[in-house]
């Protein structure tokens, strides 16, 4: 009988430590993004990507980052997309800049999921840099300084990771603080 219980605690408890394994809700933007929806269907709750979310939809990208994936995404704030000169958002909705728009977004995405740990990895072993592929074709290089995790485009702009690890069904997604830019 003792046997008995003890094992049942013990199945119960490793159950429940299993459980610590498990993906974790984080909050983005006042909203949660739970790790069993997809990058779009957490991305529209956060008030602080609602700039992005537009423009997905603008470029047509909501079905392809709706998709199996995974995706690694590096998904600008509004207060990323406020830093570019006066008028240069406005201008990349419109209809006629779309194919524009889609290359500058998916020059944020790297096929594959990368958490900030795999990240880490790949910077350790590229001796303190590691480039990364996007989907547009480009190249985005990630760095450390101290514990925060940078990402630079292709014309030397940084971007800092704010939020890491923001695990979706098909993919992640890391929060920074820039909009990326690929070389024109």
């Amino acid at each position: 009988m003792k046997t008995r219980k003890f094992l049942a605690v013990a199945i119960l408890a490793l159950g429940f430590g299993f459980t610590s394994f498990a993906q974790k809700t984080v909050m983005v933007g006042g909203a949660a993004m739970y790790p069993n929806k997809n990058i779009i269907e957490n991305a529209v709750n956060s008030k602080d990507h609602t700039t992005l979310v537009a423009a997905v939809k603008a470029a047509g990208l909501v079905e392809t980052l709706q998709g199996k994936g995974p995706f690694t995404v590096f998904a600008p704030t509004n207060a990323a997309f406020d830093k570019l000169p006066a008028g240069t958002v406005e201008t990349l909705l419109k209809p006629e800049n779309k194919k524009m728009l889609q290359t500058i977004l998916t020059y944020h995405v790297v096929a594959g999921k990368m958490n900030a740990s795999d990240i880490a990895k790949a910077i350790k072993a590229g001796k303190g840099k590691a480039t990364l592929k996007t989907v547009s074709g480009g190249t985005l290089t990630a760095w450390m300084d101290g514990k925060d995790l940078y990402i630079s485009d292709e014309s030397g702009s940084k971007a800092k990771v704010t939020i890491a690890d923001v695990n979706q069904s098909n993919g992640v997604i890391h929060v920074v603080d820039t909009v990326l830019l690929p070389k024109k």
